[in-house]
């Protein structure tokens, strides 16, 4: 294996590894030594990449991370005369040094990772800290991953994330996982929590990658072994599998021979997994609710299919497309689906209209400081031949891009006007 192959499997290893180690160490010290366990996590990886770059990596990467995690944890008890601990691992994995299965039980939640998202949704914190908790501890997001998706400031979410850990040490000492009415209290929360993951992992804020499809993989997975338990049942949980399905069969076409990004016009529709589809109609079906009150999950899910089952970008129906874009508008009140908004309006309104609408929208917020919102005004300006100012638009939108692919697919913009 290359050396540079190798380095992408251990950024997948990090993505999926980092939260199963940290909940599994948790469990076993404690909340009380959080810290202690993100250190011994984080330097169990850095070693896994100085040893993994220039050897196989293990059959099961888990359990040798695990094992230098643990061992790093015991040595720095016994430094400190806290504990004493065996290196007995046998409740984390078998003989083999296969993971044990455990058992499903219909009131209670098996999952290592689904049991640590639920521990940090404790009612005691609020829903910021919650959420930050999650996706620090078990989607191994750096700030500005959290930043984007809360869209706040990397330093906010940095000190909040240091207050929420305080918080859980000081009010939370063992992660004891609720049963039945208990999961039902902090299920939105824990539904938002995977959505925002696999929206991480659908559209990367940065690197050299647009879709880490670990990621949306791991957070499909988790909706789903939630979606078993009959205590977790909701609408909500079946709109949000059924958006996550309708995006993932678009892996294929998002990206070209070269792995260059190809945006929703010229995507080659013959490559979307008909399967997928068919699986998140199914699970959108199933997502009725009684009081006719659709969610977000329902609304962006209803917006993926008609993308999905379009056959092509101009004989898409936009209008209805526009029509769950207002719905969503009127519920959210979200600046991002304001700006989102713009495209269907504009494929059903024009460019000139489009452009009257951005201009409100940018009287009263700040998304001129965005990437997107350059983006889309590049695209309007472009509609109604004003070529100059688009251009302007596109090179300030390369400016603010961090991810390095879809900054290449913007210069690539550039070059065409």
């Amino acid at each position: 294996m290359k050396k540079e192959d190798r380095n992408k499997v251990v950024d997948h290893l990090f993505r999926t590894e980092y939260g199963k180690v940290t909940a599994l160490l948790t469990y076993k010290f404690g909340t009380v030594r959080l810290e202690e366990i993100e250190d011994a996590v984080q330097e169990a990886l850095i070693k896994a990449m100085q040893i993994w770059a220039y050897t196989a990596v293990p059959d099961n990467p888990t359990a040798w991370l695990l094992r230098v995690a643990n061992n790093r944890m015991i040595d720095q008890l016994r430094r400190d005369k806290k504990l004493d601990f065996s290196d007995d691992l046998a409740h984390f994995f078998g003989a083999n040094g296969a993971e044990v299965d455990e058992v499903q039980l219909d009131h209670s939640i098996s999952d290592s990772q689904l049991k640590m998202i639920f521990a940090c949704c404790h009612p005691s914190l609020s829903q910021e800290y919650q959420i930050i908790l999650s996706l620090k501890l078990i989607g191994g997001f750096n700030n500005r991953e959290i930043a984007e998706a809360l869209l706040k400031k990397e330093e906010t979410i940095a000190k909040s994330f240091t207050r929420a850990k305080k918080k859980l040490k000081e009010q939370i000492s063992t992660l004891n996982i609720p049963v039945e009415i208990g999961l039902q209290s902090r299920l939105f929360v824990v539904i938002q929590v995977i959505y925002l993951l696999f929206s991480e992992g659908y559209a990367a804020t940065s690197g050299s990658q647009i879709i880490k499809r670990d990621i949306c993989y791991e957070a499909i997975r988790l909706a789903v072994l939630l979606s078993r338990n009959r205590y977790c049942e909701h609408p909500n949980l079946d709109a949000l599998i059924a958006l996550m399905c309708f995006h993932a069969s678009r892996f294929e076409a998002r990206l070209d021979e070269k792995l260059e990004l190809v945006d929703l016009k010229h995507q080659d529709r013959s490559k979307y997994s008909q399967e997928l589809v068919q699986i998140g109609a199914r699970h959108l079906e199933q997502a009725r609710t009684a009081d006719n009150q659709p969610s977000r999950y329902h609304l962006e899910a209803a917006v993926s299919y008609y993308h999905c089952i379009a056959p092509s970008f101009e004989d898409t129906d936009w209008k209805s497309i526009l029509r769950l874009y207002d719905l969503q508008v009127r519920k959210q009140h979200s600046p991002i689906v304001q700006l989102n908004r713009l495209v269907p309006y504009y494929m059903v309104h024009g460019a000139e209209k489009a452009l009257e609408e951005l201009e409100r929208l940018d009287a009263k917020t700040d998304l001129s400081k965005s990437a997107l919102y350059h983006a889309i005004r590049a695209e309007l300006l472009s509609g109604s031949e004003d070529y100059d100012a688009s251009k302007s638009a596109l090179k300030t939108a390369i400016a603010l891009t961090q991810n390095e692919l879809e900054k290449r697919h913007l210069e690539k913009k550039l070059e065409w006007l």
